[in-house]
């Protein structure tokens, strides 16, 4: 079987040919591993560690800039390099709703344009793809931005304290997604098998926020974008870090998901058996390899036990196996190559 075809026997509940993987990972971790490997970019290293991951369709913006700051992206977010032990990453350093207190106030920002996009560009991009892989295009992770535009403290009290405004700016967010996800599902004719949907809810303990402010600020518009998804042959891949177990029922419900990533089973709620014990049947599960501590940390006898144990729990459930999130620097590459060589040995079915 292809790639593909092992992703979308799972989207049909059949048994592929074997257990289907993938990886995420940071760019310092993919450059230590092409040259471990001695690969050039992440196609030849998927070829090489029989990793089945997905192709990226992004719409081809025409504008990249906010008009009133041109060191911002269209959002009018500035964003600044950190770096940390062996990588780095990159945090919005600005936030351009901070200062506004009435939801009337969010007219005169100048939000982005679903216009902005060249189609027809992107239309060729997709065209271009390699058929024997899935598809990944469209994107949706509201109050992740609205944190990054308002303030991670500003936006989880407008919760309780200014809804109406958290409202205003989610429905644009929503408005604009909605439509470049549209769009993009429009121009790929069939092409595109999955969306990515992602909202981070839970810490490593619990939850964010409480159940009901997820049920209200957080499930009805994830619901009308994979609703759209759906009238569009495209499926639901929902990503979501932490302890998020007691969520999950409104998510399958609500939202519809269909694949749960990243499966982070030191999070409480979230051990591996008993996610495939309550939610087996109703979900293909993704990720579920430790990476806080086996692959950064263990040995590779530990991540071959530990590639193993979760083979046996997910016996007659649909699993990808992948990193619980993305490898970190400090992983040992012969981790990583272990967690692929032992999941080719013994992923058959």
């Amino acid at each position: 079987m292809t790639p593909r075809e092992r992703w979308l026997a799972l989207f049909n509940h059949q048994k592929p040919d074997r257990i289907p993987t993938d990886i995420w990972a940071t760019p310092e971790v993919y450059q230590k591993l092409y040259k471990h490997t001695g690969t050039n970019n992440r196609y030849e290293l998927s070829e090489k560690l029989y990793i089945d991951s997905w192709r990226s369709a992004l719409p081809l913006h025409t504008v990249h800039h906010h008009p009133e700051d041109a060191k911002a992206n269209i959002w009018g977010l500035r964003f600044r390099n950190v770096e940390y032990a062996g990588g780095s990453s990159q945090e919005a350093e600005n936030t351009p709703l901070s200062h506004m207190e009435d939801a009337e106030e969010l007219d005169d920002y100048h939000w982005p344009n679903p216009d902005d996009v060249d189609w027809d560009k992107t239309a060729e991009q997709i065209d271009l793809m390699p058929e024997d892989r899935i598809i990944c295009g469209g994107h949706y992770e509201p109050f992740l931005l609205y944190c990054w535009m308002r303030g991670t403290e500003k936006a989880m009290m407008d919760l309780a304290d200014n809804p109406d405004f958290a409202f205003e700016a989610l429905d644009r967010i929503f408005e604009y997604h909605l439509e470049v996800n549209r769009r993009m599902w429009e121009v790929g004719e069939g092409r595109i098998d999955v969306m990515y949907m992602a909202e981070d809810l839970g810490s490593q303990t619990s939850l964010l926020m409480s159940r009901r402010k997820i049920q209200e600020f957080i499930l009805p518009y994830q619901k009308e974008m994979a609703d759209c998804a759906r009238s569009y042959g495209v499926h639901i891949f929902y990503h979501s870090d932490g302890a998020i177990h007691s969520v999950i029922p409104d998510l399958i419900n609500i939202t519809g998901i269909e694949i749960l990533n990243p499966l982070e089973g030191r999070c409480t709620g979230m051990e591996l058996d008993r996610l495939a014990a309550d939610f087996g049947d109703k979900l293909i599960f993704h990720g579920g390899i430790d990476n806080q501590q086996t692959l950064a940390y263990g040995d590779v006898q530990e991540v071959r036990n530990e590639v193993l144990k979760a083979v046996g729990i997910f016996a007659g459930k649909r699993w990808i196996c992948a990193p619980c999130h993305n490898l970190q620097p400090v992983s040992p590459v012969e981790n990583i190559i272990t967690l692929y060589e032992t999941i080719h040995a013994h992923g058959k079915l």
